[in-house]
């Protein structure tokens, strides 16, 4: 495993170019440790709907950035509280999905930190029963990335006035607020750290080194930088990808399976559905547009839809959701 360094980096568009970038082309080589932090900005799950994840008003009043990212999950808030991890490695068959494998060695390092950090539910690290840290993964053509936040000393009060959280997850959760389920790791330690201490104390314990000079690295050569900013204004910069329009749409069904969130919209008239498209913070392997593609013009009735779904494998779209499960929500 090597590391890599983002020179500080603090723009979003250009981190998420940059861990892109290194997945494309050096996850079968080797597996690659990439640390950043980004200035405020609110990070869009692949599948999501941006306009409803985020308070918009807030947003745009606070200077906050809206970004999407490859991987499916949730949104989540980044600030220079936050340090970023993603290891970027090859897709063994046995890895999506498996978040224990990749949070592991951030929950080691925190338990020898003195905190009592430890994985729950799908893909979130909690201490005390609150949130500390997100994961997400993306997996392409046999290589994957898995990465996730890690609340130093996040602005609490950003985190929850500049997302949108729906009604259907609080209740799944069993929670008031977000207040209340989300913590800073620094409140967990004896002795204040800064984001850059706790990187080095997390490369130290992860590389097995005392210096973080042993720590083995890959750097990045002039033209990888220049495929990065590259990568960032044809896609990260970009406002469709970001935002992306919304179809019109007559009818939606929601919701929230133990897998994820689906969030489906159809535009049905005369018995035939005219657009389709699904939203949601699921972990699926596939581009989601070949559902929608699949049931775009097809007759909005079940046997219809069964039919246009049949030898599709739903799950490799949306995560640990069946088809079964799929067909008896939207119809």
């Amino acid at each position: 495993m090597k590391f890599i360094d983002n020179k500080g980096i603090t723009d979003p568009a250009i981190n998420l170019a940059l861990e892109e970038y290194v997945l494309k082309n050096f996850g079968e080589q080797d597996t690659y440790l990439l640390f950043y932090v980004n200035e405020p900005s609110i990070i869009i799950g692949r599948n999501q709907n941006t306009v409803e994840e985020i308070n918009t008003q807030y947003v745009d009043e606070n200077g906050i950035k809206v970004v999407r990212r490859l991987s499916g999950g949730g949104a989540v808030y980044h600030d220079e509280g936050n340090l970023n991890f993603s290891f970027i490695t090859k897709d063994d068959g046995n890895s999506f999905q498996n978040f224990a494998k990749f949070t592991q060695p951030m929950v080691d390092a925190l338990n020898k930190l003195g905190v009592p950090a430890e994985l729950k539910g799908r893909n979130d690290l909690t201490v005390e029963g609150r949130k500390i840290s997100g994961n997400a993964m993306y997996s392409t053509k046999g290589k994957m990335f898995s990465h996730g936040t890690l609340m130093l000393d996040s602005e609490i009060e950003n985190v929850v006035s500049a997302l949108n959280v729906r009604k259907e997850k609080i209740e799944s959760k069993g929670i008031k607020s977000i207040r209340s389920r989300v913590a800073n790791i620094s409140e967990f330690l004896e002795n204040k750290i800064t984001v850059e201490q706790f990187k080095e104390i997390i490369l130290q314990y992860v590389f097995h080194v005392d210096d973080i000079i042993d720590v083995p690295r890959y750097e990045l050569s002039e033209e990888d930088w220049g495929n990065v900013h590259q990568i960032s204004r044809e896609r990260y910069q970009n406002w469709e990808w970001n935002y992306g329009k919304s179809p019109s749409f007559n009818i939606q069904e929601s919701y929230k399976f133990d897998a994820g969130f689906v969030d489906v919209r159809l535009d049905v008239k005369k018995g035939i559905i005219e657009n389709c498209k699904i939203y949601g913070d699921f972990f699926g392997v596939g581009e989601i547009s070949v559902i929608e593609d699949k049931l775009t013009g097809v007759r909005h009735n079940r046997q219809a839809i069964e039919e246009a779904l049949a030898g599709v494998d739903v799950p490799h779209y949306l995560g640990r959701i069946s088809k079964e499960d799929f067909v008896n929500l939207i119809y």
